[in-house]
């Protein structure tokens, strides 16, 4: 009995000590270290957008480029373009995003920058057909598209020559209001209308004749948009050109007259129109 009684408390000791190696030998928990935050990527503002009454030095190709990145001029100094109007991009269609330069996005401003020009430069239609003023629009290029621009801008400039602008020392706004603005850039030709020498140029630059008025074809086309064909176009400016050369001829029995009609590209253009011009002077 004593015997057997040793034993039980024997193993009971061992199996003690046992528990505590166990215990001794568990791991330490990792030490947790400070929680950190990721710091946002905040994206760069887009490229400001062009502001209205800016006077630019263009030659005659950056006139007629689909993007500018020149930067302003004095308008009192020698420049060439001024921006009449600016506006906002529609880039989404159907739901989907159209690239800045696509044909949907360009005719949206083929279409805008020429209605608001008579707004800036003022005059009667006939008097701004009469002018070698025409507007140019810029949209952004496809790196200011993706930093977030959706501008388009529309310029006012003086077509002279053959491929050239003019340069002014004063702003184009309200150029056609009063008559000195009128003659400043009315539109002359170095040669008769129809001759190989014709140039169209600026009435205070050398020239033989003088455009006089114009005649509205827009009632000619059976439908709307659809070119009348030439014969029509060239038909029906014949008497209304020879009228008005008369009436400004400093001899109503001796006198020339000419007649400028639109091609089929020119009026799909928008020139739904045709020009009468006389000898200057006449």
């Amino acid at each position: 009995m004593r015997r057997t009684t040793f034993l039980a408390v024997a193993v009971t000791a061992v199996l003690t000590l046992a528990g505590c190696d166990d215990d001794h030998k568990q791991e330490p928990a990792p030490a947790q270290g400070p929680t950190t935050t990721p710091t946002p990527v905040v994206a760069p503002p887009p490229p400001p957008a062009p502001r209205i009454g800016e006077c630019y030095r263009l030659s005659y190709d950056e006139a007629l480029a689909p993007t500018n990145t020149d930067s302003p001029v004095p308008c009192d100094k020698g420049h060439t373009s001024q921006t009449f109007a600016v506006g906002q991009l529609n880039l989404i269609s159907n739901g989907h995003l159209l690239a800045v330069d696509s044909d949907a996005v360009q005719k949206q401003v083929a279409k805008r920058c020429p209605a608001q020009l008579g707004s800036y430069v003022g005059g009667t239609e006939a008097q701004r057909r009469l002018s070698l003023l025409r507007p140019v629009w810029f949209t952004p290029t496809v790196e200011q598209s993706d930093a977030g621009a959706s501008w388009y801008r529309c310029d006012v400039i003086a077509v002279t020559g053959d491929n050239a602008v003019a340069k002014v020392d004063h702003k184009f706004a309200g150029a056609l209001k009063e008559p000195a603005g009128r003659a400043e850039f009315a539109m002359c030709a170095t040669a008769q209308p129809g001759t190989p020498q014709f140039s169209r140029v600026l009435c205070g630059e050398d020239h033989t004749w003088k455009a006089i008025s114009v005649v509205d074809l827009a009632d000619k086309a059976r439908k709307k948009g659809v070119y009348p064909g030439e014969d029509t176009v060239r038909n029906a400016g014949q008497d209304a050109c020879q009228e008005a050369a008369r009436a400004i001829a400093s001899d109503a029995l001796d006198y020339e007259w000419g007649y400028e009609w639109p091609t089929k590209d020119q009026w799909k253009a928008g020139q739904t129109y045709g020009r009468c011009w006389s000898p200057d002077p006449a």
